[in-house]
């Protein structure tokens, strides 16, 4: 790091193409960072700017000595360059009249005749933003509605709907290197690009990834988000964009990983630039980020009775205080094939297989992705049955304690909307999800494969845990598959994006009148996403719980009631990882063909 520790620079590029008027979107945004501005991260330096775009440029002048924002417009987008040398980041403290004056127009800026403009011109906004920003470093925000239209980067609808359900999934690689090459350029200056992406038609979310994830970016998406037709969406950017602006950030860091002479890191999983062979450039890092690495083991270990492996960070705090953070784990070696089969820990095996299986998808086929993953279990409950005499080995799968669960999750991966096939799914939610799997950290992934259910209908203080004086229920955890589901129940679902409340039809008038104030089913309308505040113990015991379970996330989930009698029922059943489908197996008989691998 030659230069002074960085600041927190922050510019916010905001599509204002008609289509994403149309959501309404921008009114949203500018209300959160309004509220939320006081807790960004930073200290008396702190910069910030804003650019918009639709197929012009359009960038703000927030110098202290203005009295109003001033807006400069750059028509060409395939030359952009910067109308001014300085004021389009300013100091947050110093324009902060400024900066509120802005966020109040924005949302009116843009709707006039005059600007009912569908282009969208967003690679030539990133080249404007690197430009910027490439003295000071710092993080762009992306808000994208629509797909790239105009100028450098200009995407083409690749996805054909008639194949969403093929046994192989097109289209999962870029349509271009635009992005991934100016996402390298921005890890060079120390920038980083985060992007939400707002979409309600395909997007190329393959090609816009590229932007984030050799940076250190981070990537959000929100299918179908409309202001007035998909509260549930809206909800969760506004939740997920809190988070955003105010949790911690280290800037212009680097994280080596090191390991026990004998053993070799040879892949890195996550959104990064890997500077050397065991050093990674995260121009910024944030505790939503997770990361994956692979081992091998190259020479004999038996010189130690110890392998150490160490990640240290270094990084630029919000207030320029420059840290080192370092983590060191140390394990025995070991000769015994069954020590280390009782140590495993099956939910980072899974975690790690799952960015593997993404590679794999992405540089072969999913179908070969699925067909690594089935053989990784099978061999790793077949090395522990090689442990065993015949007669432990007759009947069902053997399994120890430690991989009880591995089946379960492998033929979770497999109905994954990253991994599954024969199953109606659009290009870009397979994406995001292979993104997820790729860079989220394990306890988020581990809710997206084998999400948490729970009978809410009947909920007590018994077994309950005491926090702050008040008793929180803890309802027992149930099997996902439909043999849990009752029509006389009420059921939560957690998945960790979304909460879902299934009301069975046959659910008793007391429980709606106490929970929902409403006399019966039959009243209760669909697609409801909150639950009034009730004065008894039913409800209050219900949102304790609710709230117990979205204390433990970074963001907060919207909760969705879905009746049993739903159009939208299939949101709730698809995650019911256990049962049967068209294209899937059961749990019980994907355990049969493990059973039958091994004898094979």
């Amino acid at each position: 790091m030659l230069r002074p520790p960085q600041p927190c620079v922050y510019l916010f590029l905001l599509d204002v193409s008609y289509t994403a008027l149309q959501t309404g979107y921008l009114q949203s945004f500018c209300e959160v960072l309004a509220a939320e501005i006081d807790k960004l991260p930073g200290d008396s330096r702190t910069l910030i700017g804003f650019i918009t775009y639709n197929s012009s440029v359009h960038f703000y002048n927030l110098s202290e000595e203005l009295s109003t924002p001033q807006m400069h417009v750059v028509s060409d987008v395939d030359d952009v360059f910067l109308p001014l040398p300085d004021g389009l980041v300013a100091n947050l403290q110093g324009s902060r009249a400024l900066i509120n004056q802005l966020l109040e127009q924005l949302p009116t800026f843009h709707q006039d005749e005059y600007y009912k403009d569908d282009g969208s011109a967003l690679g030539a906004a990133l080249q404007a933003a690197v430009k910027l920003l490439s003295a000071s470093g710092g993080r762009v925000t992306v808000v994208q509605t629509s797909i790239p239209n105009t100028g450098p980067g200009k995407l083409q609808n690749r996805e054909d709907p008639n194949q969403r359900a093929s046994s192989k999934p097109a289209n999962l690689q870029p349509a271009t290197d635009f992005y991934k090459m100016l996402s390298l350029e921005a890890a060079g200056q120390q920038i980083a690009i985060d992007m939400f992406l707002l979409n309600t038609q395909y997007i190329d979310h393959a090609s816009l990834g590229g932007a984030a994830r050799h940076c250190g970016g981070c990537l959000y998406s929100y299918p179908g988000f409309h202001n007035m037709h998909n509260p549930a969406e809206v909800e969760r950017f506004e939740a997920d964009l809190k988070r955003y602006l105010n949790r911690k950030i280290g800037l212009e860091a680097v994280m080596r990983v090191r390991c026990t002479k004998g053993l070799a890191i040879h892949t890195f999983h996550g959104n990064f630039f890997v500077r050397s062979t065991d050093l990674l450039s995260l121009p910024n890092i944030n505790p939503d980020a997770g990361f994956g690495m692979q081992v091998s083991i190259e020479d004999n270990l038996t010189d130690s009775p110890y392998a150490a492996f160490q990640a240290a960070l270094l990084y630029t705090s919000s207030k320029g205080e420059r840290r080192i953070r370092v983590h060191t784990l140390c394990l025995p070696v070991t000769t015994s094939l069954t020590d280390i089969i009782n140590s495993v820990d099956q939910q980072a095996m899974i975690g790690l297989l799952a960015k593997m299986a993404v590679d794999r998808s992405i540089n072969t086929a999913v179908s070969d992705a699925r067909e690594a993953l089935v053989n990784a279990c099978v061999d790793a409950l077949g090395a522990y049955g090689a442990t065993l005499g015949n007669q432990q080995r007759m009947g069902a799968v053997p399994s120890p304690y430690s991989l009880r669960l591995l089946p379960l999750y492998v033929s979770a991966m497999l109905k994954h909307p990253s991994l599954r096939l024969g199953v109606s799914t659009k290009t870009d939610d397979r994406v995001h999800a292979m993104d997820d799997c790729k860079a989220l950290p394990l306890s988020q992934l581990m809710l997206q494969l084998v999400p948490e259910l729970y009978p809410v209908h009947i909920l007590t203080d018994e077994g309950g845990i005491l926090k702050e004086d008040i008793v929180i229920p803890q309802p027992p955890r149930l099997a996902l598959n439909s043999g849990s589901i009752d029509r006389n129940g009420a059921f939560l679902l957690d998945t960790g994006t979304y909460l879902y409340l299934w009301v069975g039809s046959a659910i008793s008038p007391t429980f709606c009148s106490q929970v929902f104030n409403r006399p019966d089913f039959s009243s209760l309308e669909d697609g409801l996403c909150d639950l009034p505040e009730l004065e008894n113990e039913m409800s209050e015991r219900l949102r304790l719980f609710i709230s117990h379970l979205t204390d433990r996330k970074p963001g907060s989930p919207p909760l969705i009631i879905v009746r049993e009698d739903s159009r939208n029922r299939h949101v709730f059943i698809q995650y019911m990882i256990e049962d049967k489908t068209e294209s899937s197996m059961s749990y019980y008989e994907f355990l049969q063909h493990i059973q039958k691998q091994q004898k094979s």
